[in-house]
């Protein structure tokens, strides 16, 4: 009797033994989910960033992603840091801005954008970093990049020259949300990728899709006969191409002729206003308005210029020879974006974020541990020429560049951490 009793409770405890394994394999499984989830969430909103009446859904991934993040650490099922070089810069332009919403001119604007377009593309840009973290899962970003812009730009041509039945010689904007600067933004930084993927890819089918989705985004860009970004594209060629010259000089001629048989030719023949293509008088209005405003700037709301400025005051001080018949009502430079709406100090701790940036890309390309770390250094740096460059010329705060920019920010990161985990890996072996 005593024997039955006995394995009778054995057997109990055996299965209440596996039930607890079951649950916690369970368990286990779900936050596997969730911690997968997360990038997949991101690679959804990434994807459909370039396109318009698509808010709900990046709206929705993006938050679920937040939500899902704050539930990981608070169980303490996931890893969640902020180590990184840009880490102290963030914080102190961060709050720098956040004391400039006392003095902002227009602080209903300033309050919104700066959640709007500072909070949330640090958050943004903490989940990449988080999320994306192998060497794998960073050229799979790459990819999403790549699909979305050859999409958008295939797309956008179809809507704009078949649909709407504009003429070729029109300026492509792709979509009716679109400019040429955001074309110009993204169509440069998926070229990019595009080929710094060609040249590290093994496989012919993935090459073959690499080269379409190149020569896609290129035909979009040609169409928008946007002056500054061939002038990036052809430099960032020549930094992925530096050590194949044949390819270098291919590449090169290829864009020389495409471009001298487009209607973009025409925008690089003189005569043109030099004034207007390196908006002389516009940044010149700008900078009137920063010497009245030097320390705290205007406010970080981009609605400020044009809502809470006499625009047509500061027009007035442009000299003669530099004014134009026409008021912008935003600036075309983004150093003096950030430089009018932030003051003086926003813009030095700006520059601060930009030299740790540049700090961790000379690192990757010189003491990079592997071909991958420089090529894929050599790569991001070269998107971040880019996307000065355009921005130099053109006003590239808006939600869709901001991503971008933001994503080269993680691209990175990410780098600069895989380096130090295999230098530290190394150092241990």
């Amino acid at each position: 009797m005593g024997e039955i009793i006995a394995h009778k409770m054995s057997m109990n405890t055996t299965t209440d033994t596996v039930l607890r394994l079951n649950e916690q394999n369970t368990k286990e499984k779900i936050f596997n989910i969730l911690n997968l989830g997360v990038p997949i969430l991101m690679g959804i909103f990434l994807f459909f960033v370039p396109f318009p009446h698509t808010t709900a859904i990046k709206e929705i991934c993006f938050y679920l992603s937040i939500f899902i993040v704050i539930l990981l650490i608070f169980l303490k099922k996931g890893s969640f840091s902020f180590r990184s070089p840009l880490t102290l810069p963030f914080a102190l332009f961060t709050a720098w801005v956040f004391v400039g919403l006392f003095f902002a001119l227009y602080k209903e604007n300033s309050i919104h954008d700066f959640y709007s377009h500072l909070l949330k593309y640090i958050v943004l840009y903490y989940i990449l970093i988080n999320f994306f973290r192998s060497k794998k899962s960073l050229v799979g970003l790459s990819w999403i990049v790549i699909i979305s812009s050859t999409v958008f730009s295939v797309g956008g041509i179809i809507y704009f020259y078949f649909i709407l039945e504009n003429i070729l010689s029109e300026r492509f904007i792709g979509f009716a949300h679109a400019s040429v600067n955001i074309i110009g933004v993204t169509s440069v930084f998926s070229m990019i990728l595009s080929l710094n993927n060609l040249l590290n890819e093994t496989n012919f089918y993935r090459k073959t899709i690499l080269i379409v989705c190149f020569f896609l985004v290129f035909i979009s860009l040609g169409l928008s006969q946007m002056r500054s970004a061939f002038i990036p594209l052809c430099l960032a060629i020549i930094i992925l191409f530096i050590n194949n010259k044949k390819a270098l000089v291919a590449l090169l001629v290829i864009i020389l002729i495409s471009v001298s048989f487009s209607p973009l030719k025409s925008r690089f023949i003189p005569p043109y206003n030099l004034l207007i293509l390196f908006r002389v008088g516009i940044n010149y209005q700008t900078y009137e308005i920063i010497k009245d405003y030097p320390i705290a700037g205007i406010g970080f709301g981009m609605e400020t210029y044009k809502n809470a400025v006499d625009l047509k005051t500061y027009h007035e001080r442009v000299p003669d020879e530099y004014r134009e018949n026409y008021i912008y009502d935003d600036p075309h430079n983004m150093f003096f974006d950030i430089a009018v709406r932030t003051g003086l100090v926003g813009f030095v701790l700006f520059l601060y974020i930009i030299f740790a940036f540049f700090k961790i890309c000379w690192c990757c390309i010189k003491n990079g541990n592997d071909d991958f770390i420089k090529n894929w250094g050599r790569c991001i740096i070269a998107s971040f020429f880019s996307f000065l460059f355009i921005g130099f010329f053109h006003p590239v705060f808006s939600h869709m560049p901001e991503v971008i920019l933001c994503t080269i920010f993680a691209m990175m990161t990410i780098l600069w951490r895989l380096n130090a985990e295999d230098g530290a890996g190394k150092r241990q072996g």
